[in-house]
Parts: structure tokens; C-alpha cells; sequence
């Protein structure tokens, strides 16, 4: 196995095409935010691994190939629809360390300190992406772990030649370069960024990833690894130990259900708000006749833009996680409560966010990453891990490889302060040691007659949900192709602030005006998200990488 697995990495580094946006088949896909992972993932399946396997082998590649997104030093969530029938939800979510506190970001007058949860090694989780790949792929995968992690192995040792398409995030981590250890790989001898045509390679991470294949997590979790980040935080006042490591372990959950027009919905549970607030916002949908009113039309967008108002309420200030608080998932994913608020949104005018309630901080950040597999057989993985920031906390313990985490970030540092995404949320999703903070990540996968549909999910901290809701949308009640369902113009809204985020060509001017004179608050948006998304459709599978992603590449046969 190890010789062919061998075999098929020479291969796809001889040949792997340009990104491509679609690709067909009729026995597996893959689809990832870097054509590299995507050629790994699809290696797996053709050299016979399941779902997972691919799954698994994808995620070690994307912390070598996609370094501001994909990670070891992270956290996430894996969603398994098998062929069988057989539903998991993987949480493999950073957690508090021990040593922090609901205080830890306020000074002595109570307010937040600037960038302390967001930067440098205070603002460190402790990571969960190692052990969740590794609790999947014992649990579920068939190939070993050796021949998973080879190719990004060969990646971080040997180095790959980056792409335009590649530098966008190098460009956006502008603290970075502050970091001797990230520096010395990310940057050149003057501390210019690297640029197209430079190759990147990362020795300690092959390094690690080698121990990793040897010996499993605990290369990872005990030992060299967890010290090295231990002295380094402690040198720069954080508080995560190696202890913190040894403690750490993944959670087996039940996934979140729902039924939307005959398509049966599985997608995340807390710590994610993801799965909760999609079924809340496509039970409230499913009242109206979407299809009837057309694709971007004034009332249309006022319905989603009100369902996505009251949804976020709840997920701001109901939701966290469930080891520390009880969640009210049945209620709020009912359909008698969708009903509820139905018959308060109004079909003519915008309810004001500030009527539904008052906030309190929530942090979620933008670079994560997704992917979606499905295999020979018919069992779909959906993944949606995360950094957090951009690089995360933008340190590296030396001689470990592995860029940390900010998760810390997305905890309350104080009710009622907003943070950069002006997302809000009160005491549920406090600090406290071991905790799980919330998050938006919404892998979900959609079937109908126990068959795979659909396969979705995206990064961008809170706008995932609306990515996520608006893909499925866009195939089930407006009938467009995957294509057209991902590249489509999206708009967002999450109850504070309270203004609708709409990308370039969401709204004519005549539907803002419209929207307008409702009462919406509408701005221009830069495009957000990168639905990496599949579709199962008479026996043919249709992959699609996001446009708005131009590094991914969706891989089929």
C-alpha cells in the first residue's frame, strides 16, 4: 500500500492541473480551497480509501498547502453521512486552556484590551485537528495512517512552487513576519512576503508530520511538541501548558436534523451554531413559496433577510457549548417554533434587530477553510476546520512547524463589546477553562431518499451560515445548477448590526430601493465565503470550488 500510495503522489505532482471550478464523475469527488489537497484527496479514493480517508489525508495536506486556513494547530468539525446510513458529528473544536479566565481579556477599568485574543500566544486554544483526524480515521477510515499523511509530508519537505492564487493571505498577515520561527518560512531574507514562483518549505512541519505517522496523536499531544509551546507561550504571557494536551479529547455528538421540501438536512451541533441556525432559518423559509416569488427579488430577500435576523438572535444568545450549558436545539430547530416567527415578520416592512433584544460580544473570525468528499461507495464527509485569524495567533513555537490558533478570539471577552464582525453574544459563550467556544462553521450534508444530494459548507466566521443556507437554497427552490447555486451573489444579514451585507450583483438597483424603503439597512460587500460544494443528481456527481476561491479545485472520477 505504502508503494502505490507513493506511485499516485509522484503522479499528481507531475500532473496536477490548474484549479478548475467543476469537475463530473461518477464514482468520487473531492473538492478543497487548494488544488494540491484536492489531487491528495482524490489519490485516496482511486487507491481505495473511503470518504474518510480522503478526508483525512486532505486535512494534513491543507496545513502544508493552505497554511492561513488549514492547520495542526486548529480546531473544527467533521460531518460523516455513510452509505448505511450511519450519521456522526465529530467535534473537534480548540477548548479553553486551563489557566484562562472570563477576565483575561480586560484591563483593570474592565475594558477589552486590544488584539490580546487575537494575537500572539495569549489568544492560543488548545489545538483539536490532530486527534480529531486521527479519532475519524481509527473510527471509520481503512487505510493507515502512514500512507494518509505521505503526501504532505513530501509537500512540507520538499516544498511546492506557490501561485497568485496562493499569496492573497501572506499579503493580509501583517504581523506575521514578528514571529522568528513563521519568518524564517513564510518571508524572505529582506521580510518581504514570498511571492508567485517561490517555493515553500517547511522542515519542522515535516518533521512533525513524520513523528505524526510513527507514532500517532501523541507525537502531537505529549512530548516535544506540546513543551515547545508551553516555554514559548509562557515567554510571552499566555497560559496553555502541555498539560493542556495531554488533557485535550475529541467529542462524539449528534449531529442536528431538519426537513426542508422533501431533503432531509444533517449539519453541525454546539459548540457550532452552525446546523441549529440553518434548520432555524430554513424552517421559517419553508412557509414561503421562494420558488413562486423568484431568485433576488424584493420579497424573497426580505424574507430571508427577517428569518436570518431572528435565527441569529437565538444562536447569539441561546448557544454555546453543551458540556458547559444546555442547548435548546429541539425548540429552536421545530417547526411549531419556526411558525412562531413567521406570524411576527411583517411581508412589508424590516423589523428593527434592536426590538428582538439586547446583545452581548461574540469573536468569530474569517480564515477557515471546508471540504467536501464523497466516496464510491455513497458516504459523504463534510470538514470544516479553522485558524481562526488569518495564521491564526501569527506565532509558531520554534522548531515545532505549527502555527497556533487565535480561538480564544472567539469567546465573549466582555458582554456588550462588538467585536470586528459586530457579532454579539452574552454569557453562554463566556470563558471558562476546558471550554468550547462557539462557532458558525456549518459542515452539513443533505440527502433525499437516504441518498446524498448535497455536500456543503464554507468559511468566513458568521457568514458560513448564510453561504451554506444560500447554496442549498439556490439548488432546491430556484433549480440552478451547483455552478450557478455557488457562484451566485450573496447577502447577509446577523441581527447586529443590523444592516444587510450584499455582494456586487446581489441587488439591482431597483430591489435595494425597494429593500430600502421596507427599512433595511444595505452595504456593499466585498464577495464573502467559498462554498466548496457537491451534488448527486442521476448517478452523476458534479464537484464545484467556489470562484471566489481561486486556489481550490473540485476532482472527480
Amino acid at each position: 500500500m505504502k508503494r502505490l500510495f507513493a506511485v499516485a503522489v509522484v503522479i499528481f505532482l507531475a500532473f496536477a492541473a490548474a484549479a478548475e471550478p467543476v469537475a463530473t464523475g461518477r464514482r468520487g469527488m473531492v473538492v478543497t480551497e487548494h488544488r494540491l489537497a484536492s489531487e491528495i484527496g482524490l489519490s485516496v479514493l482511486k487507491a481505495g480509501g473511503n470518504a474518510i480517508d480522503a478526508a483525512v489525508a486532505v486535512g494534513y495536506a491543507l496545513a502544508v498547502v493552505h497554511p492561513c486556513c488549514g492547520n495542526l494547530g486548529g480546531g473544527g468539525f467533521l460531518l460523516l453521512h455513510r452509505a448505511d446510513g450511519e450519521e456522526r458529528f465529530l467535534d473537534f473544536r480548540e477548548s479553553a486552556p486551563a489557566a484562562a479566565s472570563a477576565d483575561m481579556y480586560l484591563d483593570a477599568s474592565g475594558g477589552v484590551i486590544p488584539d490580546a485574543s487575537r494575537i500572539g500566544f495569549r489568544a492560543v486554544g488548545v489545538p483539536g485537528t490532530v486527534l480529531g483526524l486521527e479519532s475519524a480515521r481509527e473510527k471509520y477510515g481503512r487505510l493507515p495512517r502512514e500512507s494518509l499523511i505521505a503526501p504532505a509530508i513530501m509537500l512540507a519537505e520538499q516544498g511546492f512552487t506557490l501561485e497568485e492564487s496562493d499569496l492573497p493571505p501572506l499579503r493580509a498577515a501583517r504581523r506575521l513576519k514578528d514571529d522568528p520561527a513563521a519568518a524564517r518560512i513564510f518571508f524572505r531574507a529582506d521580510g518581504s512576503p514570498l511571492q508567485a514562483g517561490d517555493r515553500l518549505v517547511q522542515s519542522d512541519l515535516a518533521r512533525l508530520l513524520r513523528e505524526i505517522a510513527a507514532r500517532g496523536p501523541r507525537a502531537f499531544y505529549e512530548g516535544r511538541v506540546p513543551q515547545a509551546i508551553e516555554r514559548a507561550a509562557a515567554a510571552a504571557n499566555g497560559v496553555i501548558s502541555a498539560l493542556d494536551f495531554m488533557r485535550y479529547r475529541v467529542e462524539e455528538r449528534a449531529p442536528v436534523r431538519c426537513a426542508y421540501r422533501g431533503y432531509a438536512i444533517l449539519s453541525s451541533a454546539p459548540p457550532s451554531s452552525g446546523g441549529v441556525a440553518l434548520c432555524e432559518i430554513a424552517n421559517i423559509l419553508e412557509g414561503y413559496d421562494l420558488a413562486g416569488l423568484g431568485f433576488h427579488t424584493p420579497q424573497s430577500l426580505h424574507l430571508m433577510i427577517e428569518a436570518e435576523r431572528h435565527a441569529f438572535k437565538d444562536r447569539n444568545l441561546l448557544l454555546g457549548d453543551p458540556d458547559f450549558m444546555r442547548n435548546p436545539v429541539e425548540r429552536l430547530t421545530s417547526k411549531p417554533y419556526a411558525a412562531d416567527i413567521r406570524a411576527k415578520i411583517s411581508p412589508e416592512h424590516a423589523t428593527r434587530s434592536a426590538d428582538l433584544g439586547r446583545g452581548a460580544e461574540l469573536r468569530e473570525r474569517m480564515e477557515t477553510t471546508h471540504y467536501s468528499i464523497l466516496d464510491e461507495e455513497g458516504s459523504a464527509v463534510a470538514v470544516t476546520y479553522t485558524l481562526n485569524g488569518v495564521f491564526g495567533a501569527q506565532v509558531m513555537a520554534p522548531e515545532t512547524g505549527v502555527l497556533l490558533n487565535d480561538e480564544m478570539d472567539d469567546f465573549s471577552a466582555r458582554p456588550g463589546a462588538s467585536n470586528g464582525f459586530g457579532l454579539v453574544q452574552g454569557g453562554a459563550n463566556a470563558i471558562a477553562p476546558g471550554k468550547r467556544p462557539l462557532s458558525s462553521m456549518s459542515p452539513t450534508i443533505v440527502t433525499k431518499g437516504g441518498k446524498v444530494a448535497l455536500v456543503l459548507g464554507s468559511p468566513n466566521g458568521p457568514r458560513i451560515i448564510s453561504v451554506t443556507l444560500q447554496t442549498l437554497l439556490n439548488v432546491v427552490d430556484h433549480h440552478m445548477s451547483l455552478e450557478r447555486a455557488v457562484s451566485a451573489p450573496r447577502i447577509h444579514h446577523q441581527w447586529l448590526p443590523d444592516v444587510v451585507l450584499a455582494e456586487p450583483g446581489a441587488l439591482t438597483q431597483e430591489t435595494r430601493r425597494r429593500l430600502e424603503e421596507m427599512g433595511h439597512s444595505i452595504e456593499d460587500h466585498a464577495p464573502f465565503g467559498a462554498c466548496e460544494a457537491i451534488a448527486v443528481e442521476g448517478g452523476v456527481i458534479a464537484g464545484v470550488n467556489d470562484p471566489r476561491s481561486p486556489a481550490g479545485a473540485a476532482r472527480g472520477y
